[in-house]
């Protein structure tokens, strides 16, 4: 019986949660195919765990922060992945230029410009409407980084983006 009330218990919070965390990994990542992967990833080490994580405090924290540090792990990955392919083909010293900030036209491509703990910082806080104190226990990381990473994210979204546009994060009308 025990077995069948530990699995309902985690079936609810499943239920409650699985769409939020897949929004959150969408967001961080900019992959709507890996999202989903990245949530059920997420609640699949959730549920290895859930006899003690039942018990947490902050369970949902505790879930954004496993998503959080999976997406970190899928971008660094990609990233290196780039690197691979784009030395094994260059035939030569690129140009490289800056980014175009007049092209950035949407949340999204402003959104996958901030580096992975601003972005999440800004994400938390302004799409997920999360507390700071709430944002920090998802992240592993102080009130005051959060404090610092969301206005520096923010700031650099007004950059690129205009502050009415930026206005939408705040909001939660920016583009998803």
């Amino acid at each position: 019986m025990l077995v069948d009330h530990r699995s309902a218990e985690f079936h609810d919070f499943f239920e409650r949660h699985h769409a939020e965390l897949a929004r959150f990994a969408w967001l961080l990542t900019g992959e709507a195919d890996a999202a989903d992967d990245l949530a059920a990833d997420a609640l699949v080490a959730l549920w290895q765990r859930w006899d003690r994580l039942r018990e947490a405090e902050h369970p949902l924290a505790y879930a954004r922060g496993v998503v959080a540090n999976m997406a970190r792990e899928r971008i660094r990955a990609a990233t290196r992945e780039r690197r691979r392919i784009a030395l094994f083909w260059s035939r030569g010293p690129q140009p490289v230029q800056g980014p175009d900030i007049a092209a950035v036209v949407d949340v999204r491509a402003a959104l996958d410009r901030l580096p992975f703990r601003k972005r999440a910082c800004v994400v938390l806080r302004h799409a997920f409407d999360l507390s700071e104190k709430d944002t920090a226990l998802a992240l592993g990381i102080s009130v005051g980084a959060v404090k610092s990473q969301t206005s520096k994210g923010m700031a650099e979204l007004e950059r690129a983006l205009g502050a009415r546009a930026a206005a939408n994060v705040v909001v939660g009308r920016g583009n998803r």
